[in-house]
């Protein structure tokens, strides 16, 4: 089957020169806010409608990279120095020989397909006089959109080289979203010829009902009549729906909708009118938990569907094979790939589908702890030392579990996050916070325990940093053990007695303080 084995992306909306590899499969794209996730959705979408209209319905002025346009502006505005917008999707080998050729920007004889905004050379005289007028105006007017195959052969929306359907969740109900995923699937299902021919019989049938139930009417009206809406905005295509039960989908749920739309785009069919390319914007929304388990079960059985999924939803990330995740930082020049994270890690956080995979990977620094009472505590330490909270110094905190230490300190140096472990000593320093971590160890992870053996734990050492303090909140009453034993073994009782009562008194320990101050440079 047909699939996008890259996307490359100039001057469109953020990017400026931007490159993803994609799986034959699926590809997960996660990302910040603004990171892009939609952006490449669209570029994508873009390329496969083969759509005019539909370019010039988001304008080129809103697709033409905002920098670049500036940087014109502010320069000598030379007309051969107009900023081009281009997009190319390179496939897999097709064997079709009218999507092979070297007319991309790798000069390689590859299969593909793409997207060219340019100034229009036959406009030249006008579009100079535009440059040279005074104030700062681009001639976004002046520019043309270009759909070619590799070899240089142009197409367009009547001419697809691969069925597509895109899935947007955050537009799901909307009267529009509906009847262009309706009649997107119809189009992947009903070949062109039949399609033409169910139409000209919907007119047909139109004008047989007007001739037989409308004639005695309109006989009565004189020069008037009521007639049936035709034409190229009431036809068998815009008045089709997709129903479930007998109800049409616009009728049910958000999520219902969401749940209907993939599957059935998803169900197994003729190989020849099998979507190619499944774009599904955020699945999630509107999703309960069991439902959005259905819907990764769906994706999970495409028949051989290639599927972009762009998503905030660990759970989605870490059930589809986190190694088929392409990270999408706002700051960051070129997308990270979590294909080279190990199949331990990879299996343990499919089978862990809990840890917030998210919260690490979108996080700028992180401090990772293990138990709750550090984490219920670890913000009011941070604030003792530095004096207010770690968000304000970009800094997320973490409670993953000691045994799971490893598995997101290889997501960290992957991903280059400054991550600071703190962890208990167990009685052996050396071994448990020292040697144990020896390999996972960068420049941008560090890890942080007591070096005081008998300093064993985090209760202990807060415990002897705030000796006064913690026999106060916890001897006596009908607390029968000594203050020390109770915190441990009442370790998060004891974490939020000191957190309501005891915050602006608090001791931090030396190894928790050292990892404040490192995170924090």
């Amino acid at each position: 089957m047909t699939h996008i084995v890259k996307v490359k992306l100039k001057n469109f909306k953020k990017f400026k020169e931007y490159e993803i590899p994609l799986d034959p499969s699926r590809s997960i794209l996660i990302g910040d806010n603004e990171a892009g996730k939609s952006t490449i959705l669209t570029a994508i979408e873009l390329v496969l409608s083969g759509s005019r209209s539909k370019v010039e319905s988001y304008s080129i002025e809103s697709l033409l990279n905002a920098d670049e346009v500036s940087s014109f502006l502010g320069g000598d505005k030379n007309i051969e120095d107009l900023p081009i917008m281009h997009i190319e999707l390179f496939l897999n080998d097709t064997g079709n020989p009218d999507l092979n050729g070297a007319t991309n920007s790798d000069n390689e004889n590859a299969d593909g397909l793409q997207l060219i905004c340019e100034p229009n050379e036959e406009l030249t005289s006008e579009i100079q006089q535009v440059l040279e007028a005074e104030g700062d105006n681009f001639p976004f007017e002046f520019y043309i959109t270009k759909f070619t195959t590799f070899n240089g052969e142009a197409y367009s929306g009547y001419r697809k080289f691969l069925k597509y359907l895109s899935i947007d969740s955050t537009q799901i109900n909307s009267e529009y979203a509906n009847s262009q995923y309706v009649r997107a699937m119809y189009e992947a299902t009903v070949e062109q010829p039949q399609r033409y021919q169910l139409k000209n019989e919907y007119r047909q049938q139109k004008n047989t009902f007007k001739a037989e139930h409308l004639e005695d009417i309109n006989r009565e009206l004189e020069e008037y009549d009521f007639s049936i809406r035709s034409g190229s905005k009431f036809n068998l295509e815009t008045d089709l729906t997709l129903t479930e039960g007998g109800i049409p989908i616009e009728h049910r749920g958000k999520g219902k909708q969401c749940f209907i739309k993939t599957a059935f785009a998803l169900r197994e069919r003729e190989p020849e009118k099998t979507v190619d390319v499944l774009l599904l914007e955020e699945p999630e929304n509107h999703l309960s938990h069991t439902s959005m388990c259905k819907l990764i079960n769906q994706v999970e059985k495409a028949h051989g569907n290639q599927i972009i999924i762009a998503t905030h939803s660990s759970l989605i990330t870490s059930r589809l094979d986190l190694r088929k995740s392409i990270l999408l930082n706002s700051n960051a020049t070129a997308p990270a790939l979590l294909s080279d994270l190990s199949t331990d890690t990879n299996k343990f956080f499919i089978k862990a589908p809990n840890h917030n995979i998210l919260e690490l990977v979108l996080s700028e620094k992180v401090i990772l702890v293990e138990g709750d009472a550090e984490y219920i505590l670890m913000e009011t330490l941070y604030k003792r030392v530095k004096g207010h909270f770690p968000s304000e110094d970009g800094v997320h905190i973490i409670s993953v579990g000691g045994t799971s230490f490893k598995r997101y300190m290889e997501l960290s140096k992957l991903l280059n996050i400054k991550t600071a472990v703190i962890r208990d000593n167990d009685r052996d320093y050396q071994k448990n916070c020292a040697d144990n971590y020896a390999n996972y160890l960068a420049d941008c992870i560090s890890v942080f325990g007591d070096e005081d053996n008998e300093r064993y734990t985090f209760e202990v050492c807060m415990y002897q940093d705030n000796i006064d303090t913690c026999n106060d909140l916890f001897r006596g009453g009908r607390i029968r053990l000594e203050p020390q034993q109770y915190m441990i073994d009442n370790k998060t009782t004891s974490a939020f007695r000191l957190l309501e009562e005891k915050a602006d008194e608090l001791v931090v320990p030396a190894y928790i303080e050292g990892a404040i101050r490192w995170i924090s440079e």
